[in-house]
């Protein structure tokens, strides 16, 4: 018996500098944090959650600096991906510094690096063989470069009929590309991972249950997370699913809805219908956020 196709990921690898500080940030003098330089990146955030998850065949295409290739190779290919890791020589991996207060609400400083220098020289037709599902993170919608190796991807995985998800990444990054641009370069994919910020944006609408559905005519599956509240589903105009929170002690939201996306892909892969599979992507997500970073714990 064949088992479920392989989850392409096409996505950022980032190193993650996140600060976590109990008292509020002063301005010109110290707050007291306790600081830890960890592996991340939504796309291979992803990757490892599914495998967590229990998915056993994952793959991640990301471009990564010459200086760290060798670590985030290795944490990777730890973790159970399978792994084209492009060298850039030229700009540095991804970093990204994640203030986490003692509510475990982050907030991310950005700089791109190498992730969003991925191209259409990286991309190759046979990376989707033997491929299930591919999905796309979000940030490499948002520069000229990373849009030449998605969007080909993209149109070969239609082209197989294999089913293409992509998480909207960032409200202030999605705003920054325009919302009718980031909606025209995400036509007809099949399901849409926005949380309720990324889909309030995309909308214009703040309930994320009217954003949502507005989202699933644009999308054949929408499903918004919604942090300690869980998350929804919708499809064709409306709200199909309310699934509820798992219960956890929050000390870092970064990489919960990663999580959520990686529980869910990996769920539906294995044949668990939408709401299954929404409800194991809760449980990832409560994970997450019950340890710093945005990888599954050490099993």
């Amino acid at each position: 018996m064949t088992g479920p196709g392989a989850l392409l990921v096409i996505g950022d690898v980032v190193t993650d500098i996140v600060a976590r500080h109990r008292a509020p940030l002063t301005p010109g003098t110290d707050t007291e944090a306790e600081i830890r330089s960890l592996p991340g990146g939504a796309g291979a955030n992803v990757a490892c959650w599914a495998v967590h998850a229990g998915l056993r065949d994952v793959r991640l295409l990301a471009r990564v600096g010459a200086e760290s290739v060798a670590w985030h190779g290795s944490q990777l290919r730890g973790a159970g991906v399978r792994t084209r890791l492009v060298v850039d020589d030229r700009s540095p991996t991804a970093t990204v510094v994640a203030l986490v207060d003692s509510a475990a609400e982050r907030t991310f400083l950005t700089d791109s690096g190498a992730a969003l220098r991925l191209s259409a020289d990286d991309w190759s037709p046979d990376l989707l063989d033997g491929v299930g599902h591919l999905h796309i993170s979000g940030y490499l919608l948002f520069a000229e470069a990373s849009r030449g190796a998605v969007l080909p991807a993209i149109r070969e995985a239609h082209t197989r009929g294999i089913p293409v998800s992509v998480d909207p990444a960032s409200s202030g990054f999605i705003t920054a590309v325009g919302v009718d641009r980031f909606l025209a370069l995400t036509e007809g994919v099949d399901v849409l991972l926005p949380n309720a910020a990324e889909a309030s944006v995309l909308t214009d609408l703040p309930e994320p249950a009217d954003a949502a559905a507005k989202l699933s005519r644009h999308a054949a599956l929408v499903a918004v997370t919604l942090g300690a509240r869980g998350a929804l589903l919708a499809a064709s105009g409306a709200v199909t699913a309310r699934i509820p929170p798992v219960d956890a002690r929050a000390v870092d939201s970064t990489g919960a809805g990663d999580a959520f996306t990686g529980g869910f892909l990996a769920a539906r892969l294995t044949g668990a219908n939408d709401t299954t599979a929404a409800v194991t992507g809760c449980r990832m997500g409560a994970q997450a956020v019950a340890s710093l970073g945005g990888r599954p714990p050490p099993s």
